[in-house]
């Protein structure tokens, strides 16, 4: 997976930053980190002010380390950052969400993350991997082969799916449907990214639609 620091999408506004409640933790604030594609919580850490603002700085999550008395940027020695997508603030001003997408495992055990029963998206992870699949091209991947045949290929896929998929309701049984619904929206995914797009720029226009 990419290191490369993404523009931070969402930030606390102005206001908020300036009403965090630093006193109450001692100038500390717990973070939550959040997977932004699955979803899936990866950790919790704390930040101080000058950790928050090497983070808004750099893109990378940076927390304070109460074990070693400084400021720490995860993946700083393996690699393995957190690439910040977007900071919201909870309702008492004391708390952080981080939305990040990771690059490696998150946890020093080596898993993906710090809570490894946590519940995720199984299909926001699939398209993290998607996004990786486009980015590698791995050998004898399928998806290697669907991007390589691009996108008019692609698409024409997804119109077989999305056709067997309508015949499976109307015709098959409820286990024909979801294999027929697992493959077109496998696919969807795929060509998605092949257009720079993915699930959560759909997640958003939804979002959108439904205000």
């Amino acid at each position: 997976m990419s290191t490369e620091v993404a523009i931070i999408n969402v930030l606390p506004d102005r206001a908020a930053l300036a009403g965090l409640d630093w006193g109450k933790g001692d100038g500390l604030l717990p973070a939550v980190v959040q997977d932004a594609d699955s979803l899936q919580v990866l950790m919790l850490g704390y930040v101080n002010a000058e950790s928050l603002q090497v983070t808004l700085q750099h893109g990378h999550m940076t927390f304070f380390s109460r074990s070693k008395d400084r400021l720490w940027t995860k993946g700083e020695q393996s690699g393995n950052v957190l690439v910040v997508q977007s900071i919201a603030v909870d309702c008492d001003a004391d708390t952080l969400l981080v939305m990040a997408r990771p690059a490696g495992p998150t946890c020093h055990t080596g898993a993906e993350s710090c809570f490894p029963q946590a519940a995720k998206d199984f299909i926001g992870e699939l398209d993290q991997l998607v996004r990786t699949r486009e980015a590698e091209r791995p050998a004898g991947s399928y998806t290697t082969s669907l991007f390589d045949g691009g996108i008019r290929c692609i698409a024409q896929k997804v119109g077989e799916e999305g056709v067997e998929a309508a015949l499976a309701a109307v015709a098959q049984g409820d286990e024909e449907l979801l294999g027929e619904a697992a493959d077109l929206v496998f696919h969807l995914l795929v060509l998605l990214r092949a257009r720079g797009l993915g699930l959560q720029d759909v997640r958003d226009l939804l979002q959108v639609r439904h205000r």
